[in-house]
């Protein structure tokens, strides 16, 4: 199925445009920025004061929260402040489970958001079974209930989003399509059908989830099954909970940015438990770095579709050491441009040397390879981290040492020296992929140009695909800027996105300015655990915040942060209230939500265990609740 204009070349698709307020979103517009209030919607002026923060960072669309018919009402004074202070920017409703309040915001404010998962069903996590006639019973009855918002808004001239998230589908959807991207696209189709059968065409979608695979792959479904009926709704992109600090910013920029790479998205809001402005500029430089790529192509290369890009399936290579088959991608770090190498230049990717005792130690995110060129090593190298250096240093030098290994830039007529592993680089604008048939010890490093990264990539890959080569492939890009943020966001778009896709088995991020080798280092490493192809630390799944946020959702955040960040491979989802969780949470193994001022509730999976424990006690009774599940280990102290 299409997804987009062209899977190997990269064009904006173009949607219908929608007018809200005295913005327009989709169509030729610029891709819009948007974020959401997180101060109590009814208190007017603070709700004012931080929409105007929002408004002068950038942000184009502000979204408030409204649980219940006043806070509904109250939209409109903020409305009427906003406007006497000089600011026209559009306004936008978040509604959950309280369709009143929906209508009642449609009069108001310019464009109203629904969750089809929770507008019309109360969620038990029940699995029910229906017949043909059951189920359609049900769709009537959500559109008896849906359809009064839908002429409202229609009357006044007020948009929707149609907003999906995965962690909140109702039972219903759950009962027969599952906890999968088929289900959140069929829980929108039930909506937008509403509102055609109506003809009302002023409708945003999105298919917001913390997990990006689920979340990339039900936006392609969508977009998908938009092409094929002939629809062409504006998308809202969002990767939901996604966290605070570099977590927020790789997870976000992995999700949202595989979808920009394809030309999909008219309006995009990096969700992160921070400031909502702090937001606004990450989301501008996100946006930036697809507006900068030139598009270009490469003759020769196989333009057919033989990999499916709405389901996950890493790409079969051949196991060279521990790189490809079935080992987790490897992260390759670079010395090659330090002219006296010593043992503390690799504390920033991940070993420390003592010198007292004469030992190496390593750490959770430690690389596996760093690449020295034509430099010197005069000591002792710990044995899991693999040496590589240009083919002719290692003859004169490393061919007697282990776990040095040679890079090569062209095919050697004398075959390959060493016998378990040797790299070669390769131009991704190189046709002659047929000559990297029949090795079994060789792992090439792809280079760019760094134009139509993504695109390029795909075409190099379903070459791969189509002669049947199983040689790995590492993924190395290299970025031009001393901008850290702009750093992670641009790898985290472009690696991320073909990480999703399945490709490569390895990251080597590369950047001609000299950044930290510590964010380097942690970014390959990021990137990795976005896309869950190698799960290294701790995963946070943390709700931005909002006017219904029950406790300080940043210093909670840091207080669990620093409690649990040493446990490998568990995930924590810190909700601010009960709308956001457990279902928000989706596939977290411990939940922090809150359910009334004060008060917390701690969950297993989608099970809450401890009710209603006083706020002050959470963090420790949510580490007794991890222990009691046998999945706490105590954190190492360096000696």
């Amino acid at each position: 199925m299409k997804y987009c204009n062209d899977i190997f070349q990269r064009s904006r698709f173009e949607t219908r445009e929608v007018k809200i307020g005295n913005i327009h979103l989709g169509g030729k517009n610029p891709i819009r920025v948007q974020s959401m209030t997180t101060v109590d919607t009814m208190d007017t002026e603070g709700s004012v004061e931080q929409s105007i923060r929002m408004f002068d960072a950038g942000c184009e669309l502000v979204r408030l929260t409204a649980p219940s018919i006043k806070e509904a009402e109250n939209l409109g004074k903020i409305k009427e402040e906003l406007v006497k202070r000089g600011y026209d920017t559009p306004l936008v409703a978040d509604i959950h489970f309280t369709p009143n309040a929906a209508e009642v915001a449609a009069k108001l404010i310019e464009k109203v958001r629904v969750n089809p998962g929770n507008y019309a069903d109360k969620k038990k996590f029940e699995e029910i079974e229906y017949t043909d006639e059951s189920y359609n019973q049900e769709l009537l009855r959500i559109e008896e209930k849906f359809t009064p918002l839908v002429l409202l808004c229609k009357e006044n001239g007020t948009a929707m989003r149609i907003g999906t998230n995965h962690g909140s589908l109702s039972d219903r959807i759950l009962s027969r399509y599952g906890d999968t991207p088929e289900g959140m696209v069929e829980s929108a189709m039930e909506f937008i059908r509403i509102c055609e059968k109506n003809e009302f065409f002023d409708i945003v979608i999105s298919m917001k989830a913390s997990n990006t695979l689920v979340m990339v792959q039900a936006y392609r479904l969508l977009a998908a099954e938009m092409i094929k009926s002939g629809r062409n709704y504006p998308l809202h992109l969002g990767v939901t909970e996604a966290g605070d600090g570099e977590d927020g910013r790789i997870k976000s920029a992995v999700g949202i940015g595989a979808l920009l790479a394809d030309g999909l998205g008219d309006t995009i809001r990096v969700s992160l438990t921070e400031e909502p402005e702090a937001e606004i500029p990450v989301a501008q430089k996100l946006i930036s770095i697809f507006d900068k790529e030139t598009t270009m192509n490469v003759k020769g290369y196989e333009q057919t579709v033989n990999y499916n890009p709405f389901s996950y399936e890493r790409r079969k290579s051949n196991q060279v050491l521990n790189i490809g088959g079935g080992n987790v991608p490897v992260v390759f770090a670079d010395l090659s441009d330090q002219k006296d190498i010593k043992p503390a230049n690799f504390f920033g990717f991940g070993y420390n040397y003592s010198t007292q005792l004469d030992k190496w130690s390593t750490q959770d995110l430690a690389a596996d390879y760093v690449y020295i060129g034509q430099q010197n090593i005069d000591f002792e190298i710990t044995g899991l981290l693999g040496i590589v250096a240009d083919i002719d240093k290692w003859k004169t030098s490393y061919t007697t040492k282990s776990h040095f290994y040679p890079l090569y830039k062209s095919i050697p007529a004398e075959g390959f020296a060493h016998p378990e592993l040797n790299f070669l680089t390769w131009d991704v604008a190189n046709e002659n992929i047929d000559k990297l048939q029949n090795f079994d010890n060789v792992v090439i490093i792809l280079e760019f140009d760094n134009q139509n990264f993504v695109h390029l990539t795909r075409q190099f890959f379903t070459k791969l695909l189509a002669l049947n080569i199983s040689v790995p492939v590492i993924l190395k890009n290299t970025t031009q800027t001393n901008d850290l943020e702009y750093f992670q966001l641009e790898q985290s778009a472009k690696l991320g996105s073909l990480l999703i896709d399945g490709f490569g088995d390895g990251v080597y991020l590369k950047n001609t300015e000299r950044l930290s080798s510590v964010l380097i280092n942690s970014t390959s490493f990021g990137i990795l655990q976005a896309t869950r192809t190698r799960i290294s630390k701790t995963e946070y799944i943390s709700c931005p915040s909002c006017g219904r946020t029950l406790f300080d959702l940043q210093e909670t955040t840091a207080k669990i942060r620093k409690s649990t960040s040493h446990l490998k491979g568990i995930k924590i989802g810190i909700m601010g209230c009960i709308v956001n969780g457990p279902g928000e949470m989706a596939d977290a193994d411990y939940g922090y939500v809150g359910t009334r001022p004060g008060k917390i509730h701690l969950y297993k999976e989608k099970t809450v265990i401890k009710k209603n424990v006083p706020e002050e006690q959470a963090v420790e009774e949510l580490i007794e609740l991890i222990k009691s599940y046998g999945d706490w280990v105590d954190p190492v102290v360096e000696s």
